[in-house]
């Protein structure tokens, strides 16, 4: 469930992590497109918000989503020239995201199966150092 949209542009970071994040890309896009010079300090800070938002948001899901690039076949060299980081970071970010959700339990399960994380790492090779 989404929470209900502010009626007013947050101008506020703890406001604009709030909204659904694709709706958090929409309204920056908006905001942008629609801004003019001189605008004023709230349609600024409300540019700063919805940037700082997309943001947080992006950073809690890009392991997620490099993950399943991994899964799907990507190699570490198209996914850092993707995410715009050098490969060991990529993997960095990856093994913190996947040492979470192998310990996470959902249902008697980790939310990762580690059997897949396994098969992943053995295809980095060595870009994947524990």
């Amino acid at each position: 469930m989404n929470p209900a949209r502010p009626s007013d542009p947050p101008v506020r970071f703890a406001n604009a992590e709030k909204i659904n994040p694709i709706q958090l890309l929409l309204d920056l896009h908006d905001h942008a497109v629609a801004r003019t010079p001189g605008t004023g300090l709230d349609d600024v800070l409300t540019e700063l918000a919805l940037s700082a938002g997309v943001v947080s948001w992006w950073t809690r899901w890009q392991p997620s989503i490099t993950h399943t690039a991994l899964r799907a076949g990507a190699d570490l060299t198209n996914i850092a020239k993707a995410i715009g980081l050098d490969a060991g970071e990529v993997v960095d970010r990856w093994r913190r995201w996947v040492d979470v959700q192998t310990r996470l339990d959902i249902g008697g399960r980790p939310s990762v199966d580690p059997v897949e994380v396994q098969a992943i790492e053995r295809r980095l090779g060595s870009g994947v150092v524990r």
